[in-house]
């Protein structure tokens, strides 16, 4: 029997990585003669730059750039072995993750972070950067990261304006930079649809859980669209109404106009730079998972795309979860043959953290013993 191991990260418990090795212990133990494969997956939010760095045998370049409130930190970004792609994670700079709760206000929050280290990569040798932009804790369009590239943002009066939320209503000039961005491709993972503004947008649907109150949405939807609107009469480009110009606060716009970039879906990234659909030949089953199945997995693209190139190929596809609250209607609809939450009984939040990997384990030795005996 072989098996294919793709499973996302169960949040706040597991890395991919480690669910990986929990399934491996679970099915040897099983069916020592198994054949498995490991493949930690993601869609393009946090922790996508490891594995797609520890997928490419690269490494990690350290790397001082600015938090979202300006403070300086330390963080990372990967290298492929041959230095030409870098992988980078826009929430190890401009991450809500950086913030504590009081701090989130994304009228004050930047970019401009990020546009470090694509600068860094850049400096490195990176000429393809495959940037993950999930888990953000600004609405700034972008041009936080822009100013990092050199792009200077000023009001009417002319002067420069600190490239932050709240200013983006300010901006009346946009000046590029005298050395621009070349000879780079910017491929960017990014699962979230949305356009820039209005009531689908960054500001109303993303800005509240970044600390934006009512009025605070209001302001930095209308900045949104005057940005645009900017952009529009001064370079002639309109983007706004794009799928995914939404993502990030904007930050999917900016890539857009600032440095040309492509807009992908996260899971595409991913399964493309790990070869996943080559790795299926000859497989049996395929496992994948993730810490919580519910109505955001079937709105995602990471297990429904696995089990879409498995069908394909009439692999059958088991789902294992913390949380299950999908119907079987649910799961038949993902292309899923089976799902299964790994907890055997009820249990508080902290203590099913501490059985996570125990409980991946054991449910997928249990599963592979009664298809072992099902095949006999």
């Amino acid at each position: 029997m072989k098996i294919l191991l793709a499973p996302d990260k169960f949040r706040g418990s597991l890395t991919a990585l480690d669910v990986c090795n929990a399934m491996r212990d679970g099915i040897l133990a099983a069916n020592p003669t198994a054949e498995v494969i490991a493949i930690p997956m993601a869609d393009g939010g946090e922790g996508t730059a490891e594995i797609l760095t520890q997928d490419a045998d690269g490494f990690f370049v350290e790397a001082e750039v600015m938090d979202p409130l300006w403070r300086p930190i330390r963080t990372n970004f990967g290298m492929s072995p041959n230095h030409q792609t870098a992988y980078l994670e826009m929430a190890s700079a401009s991450g809500l993750k950086l913030l504590r709760s009081e701090e989130r206000n994304p009228l004050k929050t930047s970019t401009y972070g990020t546009g470090e280290l694509i600068v860094k990569a850049i400096e490195a040798g990176a000429k393809h950067i495959i940037l993950g932009i999930g888990g953000s804790a600004t609405t700034d369009a972008g041009i936080g990261m822009a100013a990092a590239l050199g792009w200077r943002f000023c009001d009417k009066t002319g002067h420069e304006l600190a490239p932050i939320g709240e200013n983006l209503l300010q901006i009346e000039q946009i000046i590029p930079p005298e050395s621009p961005v070349i000879d780079v491709t910017i491929d960017v993972a990014c699962d979230v649809t949305a356009p820039l503004f209005g009531p689908s947008g960054a500001a109303y649907v993303y800005g509240p859980q970044k600390g934006a109150d009512e009025a605070a949405v209001k302001t930095l939807d209308a900045g949104l669209q005057h940005v645009a609107a900017v952009i529009q009469r001064d370079f002639g480009i309109d983007l706004a109404h794009q799928p995914g110009t939404g993502a990030a606060g904007g930050l999917g716009f900016g890539l857009l106009f600032f440095l040309k970039a492509n807009l992908k879906e996260g899971v595409k990234i991913v399964m493309e730079q790990t070869h996943f659909e080559e790795q299926l030949a000859g497989v049996d089953l395929v496992f994948t998972g993730e810490g919580k199945m519910d109505e955001q997995t079937l709105q995602g693209k990471l297990i429904a795309g696995i089990a879409r190139a498995a069908k394909e190929r009439n692999i059958p596809v088991i789902a294992l979860c913390g949380t299950l609250l999908l119907t079987t209607h649910d799961i038949q609809s993902l292309g899923l043959s089976y799902a299964r939450s790994i907890l055997p009984r009820p249990m508080a939040l902290p203590e099913a953290i501490e059985y996570a990997y125990q409980g991946v384990k054991e449910t997928s030795h249990s599963l592979v013993s009664l298809l072992t005996l099902l095949q006999q």
